[in-house]
């Protein structure tokens, strides 16, 4: 029996309709990226050194990107201070390797403890909302900024250097920052696709809409916000000891830096907030201006801001975002879609 006024076809159609994640874009998109990935991790032994070196860039700019959307975008929580957890993944690596610790693990072990430490401060700096968290993570930054200078290793702004990287030739050492960061960035967007596309995602998207209807119907505000904060600052940590791997020398000053928490908002602002491709896009996007435009100087950060702020006032999407609404096009679908076959196919 069909409603009335609705066609037979019609209640055929919405009948069979299906809800589905992947598309046949996202299907070939996963096809194709992960043979490329295996084809990247052989990079050193068929690229340049230049190459290798800009490639180590690249990805330390998509990890920064990523971690900072999926706690801005995803997670609404705007921070200003992730320099602070960039600076510290070094400065635990710098520690770490001092104390005897082979300088690679050290890298991994450096930002697990960073990260264990976000977990502790995240109790009293998430009871903070939008402008305050922003400022307080600021704070919070520069306070790190100056306790690390106290410390006789580091020699105030003088700094150190990771010493003990000269056990390696630099070939070695070239490959193995290479192999580090290509797997940092590759396990961090794994572990956001699996946590945004599950109850996780669902979860910390309700909390950013509306906090409040979010825990009226059962979700946990704290536990979730948590969780993302974590993951941010260890992707920033991560960020942070492959710099200094691939850097050698630490200076407070230039890792504790607010520019760093600038070009993830230049990043993810151009890419897409909000959108999983559009941090990815945005960070080869700064990149590719960085590797073109840096050699200017003042002008370089004079255009960065100029562009972002164009984005923002009349791309507020961001160019993923335009795309993807434009074409209905997600390469890396979180969500569910509703598939509706053609009335034609539907009558057979």
């Amino acid at each position: 029996m069909t409603p009335t006024g609705a066609s037979p076809i019609a209640v055929s159609a919405l009948d069979a309709r299906s809800i589905t994640r992947w598309t046949l874009a996202s299907r070939i998109a996963v096809a194709v990226a992960l043979p490329l990935v295996v084809a990247i991790a052989f990079g050193p032994a068929y690229l340049s050194a230049n190459v290798i070196d800009k490639l180590t860039t690249l990805f330390i700019y998509i990890l920064l990107a990523v971690t900072w959307n999926a706690l801005a975008g995803y997670g609404g929580l705007i921070s200003i201070g992730q320099q602070g957890f960039f600076g510290l993944g070094a400065y635990a690596t710098v520690r770490l390797a001092d104390a005897g610790l082979t300088p690679y693990p050290a890298l991994f072990v450096g930002a697990g403890l960073i990260a264990l430490f976000a977990y502790l401060i995240s109790f009293p700096m998430l009871r903070l909302r939008n402008g305050e968290l922003g400022i307080g993570l600021w704070v919070l930054a520069e306070l790190m900024h100056l306790i690390v200078n106290l410390d006789s290793l580091v020699q105030g702004e003088t700094g150190t250097s990771l010493i003990a990287l000269n056990a390696f030739s630099i070939e070695a050492r070239r490959a193995y920052t290479y192999w580090a960061a290509l797997g940092a960035v590759a396990g961090l967007i794994i572990l956001l696709f699996i946590l945004l596309r599950g109850p996780v995602g669902t979860a910390i998207q309700a909390i950013r809409d509306n906090e409040e209807a979010a825990a009226s119907v059962g979700v946990r505000v704290k536990s979730t916000r948590r969780l993302i904060f974590v993951v941010a600052s260890l992707g920033a940590a991560l960020a942070g000891a492959l710099w200094l791997a691939s850097a050698t020398t630490f200076q407070p000053k230039a890792y504790f830096g607010v520019q760093w928490t600038a070009y993830m908002i230049f990043m993810v602002l151009v890419g897409g907030l909000g959108t999983f491709e559009g941090a990815i896009v945005g960070a080869v996007i700064f990149f590719l201006i960085e590797a073109w435009f840096g050699a200017f100087g003042v002008w370089y950060l004079i255009g960065l801001g100029t562009t972002a702020l164009v984005f923002a006032l009349f791309v507020p999407k961001g160019l993923w975002g335009l795309i993807s609404s434009k074409f209905d096009l997600q390469l890396l679908p979180l969500g569910y879609r509703v598939a509706l076959p053609s009335l034609g196919r539907s009558n057979r």
